[in-house]
């Protein structure tokens, strides 16, 4: 994070949660000269929400600062292309990820455009990732890496965006916080959905959506039981529909299971034509390839995809496992089965470059798409 010269102090507007990460970005931009603008962006009120309280901390560490304090109002942005995304997509038996859309529309999408056209030099946020040669990359705090989420980055947006934490773990960022005196040092993490914070999930698709009755079936198409309404489950899920059957499951030899045996069964697939849930155990729960969609590639594809330049990894959820992979055209193969490869959400992909080891703290991400059959 270099100023450009002497005679010009770079501009950086500072999207504030009011939480301990993005204060303490705040503290770090400004003692290393940039001229901080705070952003709070407003996207979300509702019963339970803790926006005002967020609001009244993001302002205080500026007033704390002395730098100057905005507040955007996207919530009828927030509710037309991330909320609305997250049921209908729900609807259409898919498991999408608002948070996802959140940084593209929102994050990187509302408010860089502002920042860009009110001269801002770059943005800058909280996220654990990390920038280094105009690539975006896993952070230091592997546990925290947060590059799933941004995957749909353009390379313009990365190269106006500074992540502060991407050299910290989250220890690191406490104590630091801590040491100057940041009153939201010890603040909880949000947990949840992107701005919404940590609701029921479940209520929240029910008061919309309501509930659609329908069957569970094994993978041999028998049913077996039921279940309240698609949007309720994703794959992998173990819990909340009902079996039914006493003779559950038929094997591969003919013979079935009896209920007071069986093993717990585990999501495998929605059937929306049917309205049917489709759920298995053991090796029935295993995948090792899965089609790709919407593909989008931070840099060129063609400069990386290819062995020479590396290794190969895929995650499939947030957090999730790098998983050794090949993409040819729009599928990909894993080298071992795993579970829970959800329909719906992103696939997205990371480069561990020739020379370097997965744990050596330099994979690329490349970009994702969305999962498909």
């Amino acid at each position: 994070m270099n100023k450009k010269d002497a005679n010009h102090k770079t501009k950086v507007a500072l999207g504030m949660s009011g939480g301990v990460d993005s204060s303490l970005c705040a503290h770090l931009l400004v003692e290393r000269g940039y001229d901080v603008t705070g952003v709070y962006l407003e996207c979300w009120r509702a019963p339970g929400c803790r926006s005002e309280e967020d609001r009244k901390d993001a302002l205080q560490i500026a007033l704390k600062l002395g730098i100057p304090f905005k507040v955007l109002d996207f919530k009828k942005e927030y509710k037309e292309n991330v909320v609305e995304y997250f049921f209908n997509e729900y609807e259409k038996g898919l498991t999408p990820n608002p948070d996802i859309m959140c940084n593209k529309e929102i994050k990187f999408g509302m408010f860089y455009d502002w920042a860009m056209k009110k001269d801002f030099d770059y943005v800058a946020t909280g996220h654990y990732a990390k920038i280094s040669e105009k690539q975006l990359s896993i952070p230091k705090d592997e546990h925290k890496d947060q590059t799933y989420f941004l995957y749909l980055m353009n390379q313009d947006q990365i190269n106006h965006t500074l992540f502060p934490l991407q050299n910290l773990n989250k220890d690191e960022v406490r104590k630091k916080a801590k040491k100057r005196g940041i009153h939201v040092a010890n603040k909880k993490d949000s947990v949840g959905i992107c701005f919404i914070g940590d609701i029921n999930v479940h209520q929240f698709l029910k008061d919309r959506l309501g509930e659609n009755p329908g069957n569970v079936v094994d993978t041999s198409g028998n049913i077996i039981g039921s279940h309240k309404g698609l949007w309720f489950y994703t794959i992998g899920q173990r819990s909340g529909f009902e079996i039914k059957s006493k003779t559950l499951h038929k094997q591969d030899d003919g013979t079935t299971i009896d209920k007071s045996n069986i093993p717990p069964f585990y999501v495998i697939k929605k059937a929306p034509d049917k309205n049917q849930l489709v759920v298995g155990f053991g090796g029935e729960t295993l995948n090792d390839k899965f089609g790709v969609r919407n593909l989008h590639w931070i840099i060129d594809e063609n400069e990386k995809l290819t062995k020479e330049n590396g290794d190969l990894f895929v995650r499939i959820r947030h957090t999730g496992e790098l998983l050794a992979c090949s993409l040819v055209y729009n599928e990909v193969k894993l080298k071992k089965a795993v579970q829970g490869i959800a329909e719906g959400q992103s696939a997205v992909f990371y480069l561990c470059p020739k020379g370097y080891k997965k744990t050596d703290n330099e994979i690329i991400c490349l970009g994702g798409g969305i999962i498909s059959n």
